[in-house]
């Protein structure tokens, strides 16, 4: 039976997140990637059927064993689930990310800018980026990944303990590793995507409400206009969200535009961004920890 994450470990694991992540060795999120990698090693098929039954069958069985653990861990006291918890959100490793590209570009630094907004936040090409183009592309990761990496495990971990928390982080960092349109991955990381997008439905639409409440209001309509122009059906949300709260015009070439009338984001706007976020993070949170949410307290 899932037991929901007491609210008391919630808040115990946001307030460890202050503090940075543990060492590799024994970071749960390292660990369910070198199963990715592992499982990678070993597909053989060469069709796009056996490729999606050996990609599906990788997925379902990480998703099985991580949330197996997390179940057994649900039973122990709610410190040391705070503290197994802890590992699953990447709040403080996101926003120092988001401040390392902000530090590199204001000191003029382009290529450092790009090698570490490549290095932590992005899988595009990042090497024919201007500085406008990092700085857009470092705010519209922190949108989304503030629901991926933040909101949508604390919500998982509300909802239905360590167990859904460490099956969805498995989840996403599949989709993270597997969900690209390459002749190896396209069909392999399928089963991985699809679970993801629907796993993300209500994290993704939640922090846009809250990031669109945090900012008085403003950027609805940019919101409401540009939120289904992504490929991802869910990273839209907050990515819109974010741009009309901010008033900047977020572009990945050929992809997207949210925001067109907006103007090209500047340095400055990522620590206004990271503002918008704690903000933002502050009301998911307080969703999250809502009486209502759980019986268990």
């Amino acid at each position: 039976m899932l037991r929901p994450t007491p609210r008391r470990a919630l808040l115990l694991a946001l307030a460890l997140d202050t503090l940075g992540e543990p060492p590799a060795h024994a970071h749960p999120v390292v660990w369910m990637g070198s199963f990715l990698k592992a499982a990678r090693i070993q597909w053989r098929a060469t069709t796009p059927t056996g490729q999606l039954a050996e990609g599906a069958a990788g997925w379902a069985l990480g998703t099985l064993l991580s949330g197996g653990a997390g179940v057994l861990a649900s039973r122990l006291p709610w410190p040391v689930q705070g503290v197994l918890l802890k590992p699953l959100l990447a709040r403080r490793a996101l926003f120092t990310a988001v401040e390392d590209v902000h530090g590199a570009l204001e000191a003029g630094d382009l290529p450092e800018a790009r090698r570490l907004l490549s290095w932590h936040l992005v899988s595009r090409d990042t090497a024919t980026l201007d500085a406008s183009g990092v700085a857009g592309a470092a705010l519209a990761s922190l949108a989304e990944n503030l629901s991926d990496s933040v909101v949508a495990p604390l919500l998982a971990a509300r909802a239905g303990g360590l167990g859904v928390a460490a099956a969805y982080r498995f989840t996403n960092t599949a989709d993270a590793m597997w969900g690209y349109r390459t002749p190896e991955l396209t069909w392999a990381g399928k089963a991985a995507a699809h679970a993801d997008d629907l796993l993300n439905v209500v994290p993704a639409r939640l922090t846009a409400l809250c990031a669109l409440l945090a900012a008085g209001g403003r950027g609805w309509r940019v919101w409401a206009r540009d939120r289904r122009v992504t490929p991802s059906p869910n990273g839209g949300h907050p990515m819109s969200a974010f741009a009309g709260a901010l008033n900047v015009r977020l572009e990945k070439r050929g992809v997207y535009v949210l925001n067109a009338a907006g103007r090209p984001p500047a340095p400055t706007d990522l620590l206004r961004a990271l503002v918008l976020a704690r903000r933002t993070l502050v009301l998911a949170a307080a969703c999250a920890l809502w009486p209502g949410t759980s019986r268990t307290s």
